[in-house]
């Protein structure tokens, strides 16, 4: 008997999307996909920092909130499933997915090649490219990347992330400060013990609204261009292929809309 045949689980049913025809089924040793595994246990492990306004936030001893967290449930959802959120940092957000602590990796999460090397994306379902954030009285000072690079620019920065890649690959003249805490970077700017952040424009544009006295520096033109997506295991092909057409149907329903219209406006 043939190794090779259709078979009607999820992960069989997204893998033959992909592959446009008949999948093959898990043979002896090979891991099943977590689009079988997430239903069979109820269970969905998502990986976030927890600190990243508007995409997934967690205050002291309360749940996550934000817009991937809305939609993260809602994907759980409909496999039967439930989230439950592994809090990390953003230095231990891939090595976390990749030593299987979780099934999927959010909370504004940028694209970037050097994550692809050892995990999948899924499609990206928002535009966000890196922004400074500012004193308003400062806005005309740190227009580009060369006004924010001067000597006496105080440029800061969180860990781990595409925040810090960014930072050091364009800032070489400017004053360099590492911040551990996402959540009150901000407050850093306001008391003027730095002047500039940069980090995507969805974040910056919520921070102007939440700390008053700090402007977001023409986040419709951002510095760099970027996306945001979901980090998912590599190589569960089907468990990338059901999460890709999960997050299309929910953009061409509106219902992805809705809830960034909660968080953005």
């Amino acid at each position: 008997m043939s190794r090779f045949s259709c078979f009607p689980s999820l992960a069989g049913l997204a893998l033959a999307a992909v592959l446009g025809g008949c999948a093959m089924t898990p043979t002896a040793g090979t891991a099943p996909s977590r689009l079988d595994t997430v239903q069979k246990s109820t269970t969905l492990r998502v990986c976030s920092p927890g600190d990243y306004k508007p995409f997934a936030f967690q205050q002291a001893d309360a749940p996550f909130e934000g817009i991937d967290v809305d939609l993260v449930t809602a994907f759980a959802g409909s496999l039967g499933a439930k989230p439950v959120w592994v809090k990390t940092t953003w230095a231990n957000l891939l090595p976390d997915l990749v030593a299987d602590k979780c099934d999927i990796a959010v909370g504004g999460v940028s694209v970037t090649t050097e994550r692809q090397k050892r995990a999948f994306f899924s499609a990206p379902y928002m535009v966000n490219g890196k922004t400074p954030i500012a004193r308003c009285t400062d806005v005309a000072k740190y227009q580009t990347v060369a006004a924010i690079d001067q000597p006496q620019t105080r440029v800061i920065f969180n860990p781990g992330g595409s925040n810090e890649r960014f930072a050091r690959a364009n800032f070489k003249r400017a004053k360099m400060t590492m911040h551990g805490e996402n959540v009150t970077i901000f407050d850093e700017i306001l008391a003027n013990r730095a002047d500039v952040f940069v980090t995507e424009s969805a974040e910056a544009i919520t921070q102007q609204r939440l700390k008053p006295g700090l402007c977001a520096i023409n986040p419709e033109k951002p510095l760099q261009y970027g996306e945001m997506g979901w980090m998912l295991p590599r190589d569960d092909v089907a468990f990338k292929a059901y999460v890709d057409q999960w997050l299309h149907l929910s953009q061409a329903s509106g219902d992805m809309q809705r809830v960034m219209d909660r968080w953005l406006k």
